[in-house]
């Protein structure tokens, strides 16, 4: 039995700390902290406790918030890296420079090689190539051979272009307003419809056979300059019928509307061409229409 009342000597107090069951407690503490200095199988213990109960538990605390923010910025990152990676493999692909501005969101630019840009150029309705830079001033820069780079960034009012030497500086700034970029639209797209669905072309629409007879009445110049991109009508697979030539002035341009006819449907393709060459060709048309009039008139 038990003695629980208390040593009155150092004897009594010998004779309690080396008696069997101390003792034996004492070496069995001893050994479980020798093992676990030398194994760290309590840390271990503890460690897989916890992975395993980990995702049961409640995100809380310091760590996770921090764990939680880390995770979303890194995500976040990854998205932006992914979309810039993605506008650039399609500017590189492009074809037109309306693609690369539907496919930019505003305050971004992508990085073109010159050679890219000068193919991007020589897509452009000859009209409108000219009203962003002139045809002479981009040879001029081409033949130095300092231009290596160019840079387009989308603003809210159109597009910026930037031409980069191999320092990476700007040596030419180029503006494309939003309203020329809605110009490439139009002759870029075959729009569906007929020209009375535009406003612009009600009063002067004339037959097919009509226009291109006050055509031929031209020179070879004048008819590059009323049409400067015959080869857009030709690709088309279907015949034209009408044009429309509009009432309005944009920048010395007037707008000509070619209505085309493809199977049981019609569609529109408009051109820009210079004021003068336009004038020139409506007083043929007009020049033919008052000959014909009188002779309808007559019983």
């Amino acid at each position: 039995m038990m003695d629980w009342s208390e040593p009155k000597n150092l004897s009594e107090w010998a004779k309690r700390l080396f008696a069997p069951r101390p003792l034996v407690f004492i070496l069995l503490i001893s050994f479980v902290l020798i093992s676990e200095f030398r194994f760290d199988w309590i840390e271990r213990a503890i460690g897989a406790y916890l992975f395993t109960t980990n995702a049961k538990r409640p995100e809380s605390g310091v760590i996770w918030e921090i764990g939680h923010r880390t995770s979303t910025a890194r995500q976040t990152l990854d998205h932006l890296v992914a979309d810039r990676l993605s506008q650039q493999r399609e500017a590189r692909g492009a074809t037109s420079i309306t693609q690369i501005a539907s496919n930019l969101p505003s305050g971004q630019g992508v990085m073109l090689s010159a050679d890219q840009f000068k193919k991007l150029y020589l897509n452009l309705p000859q009209t409108i190539a000219q009203e962003i830079i002139s045809p002479f001033t981009l040879i001029q820069i081409f033949s130095r051979g300092d231009w290596i780079r160019t840079y387009i960034e989308k603003e809210d009012l159109g597009l910026k272009v930037y031409f980069l030497n191999a320092e990476t500086r700007v040596f030419q700034e180029l503006r494309i307003p939003s309203r020329l970029l809605s110009q490439i639209n139009k002759t870029e797209m075959a729009l569906d419809g007929t020209l009375e669905d535009f406003p612009s072309f009600l009063d002067r629409i004339y037959t097919a056979d009509r226009f291109f007879k006050a055509m031929e009445s031209l020179s070879e110049e004048d008819r590059r300059s009323v049409i400067s991109h015959p080869d857009r009508l030709l690709s088309e697979q279907g015949r034209i019928v009408r044009i429309g030539i509009s009432d309005e002035v944009v920048s010395g341009y007037i707008e000509l509307g070619f209505e085309i006819e493809e199977g049981t449907g019609r569609k529109v393709i408009v051109m820009r061409s210079p004021e003068w060459a336009v004038w020139i060709l409506r007083s043929q048309l007009e020049e033919r229409r008052l000959f014909s009039e009188p002779m309808d008139n007559y019983p």
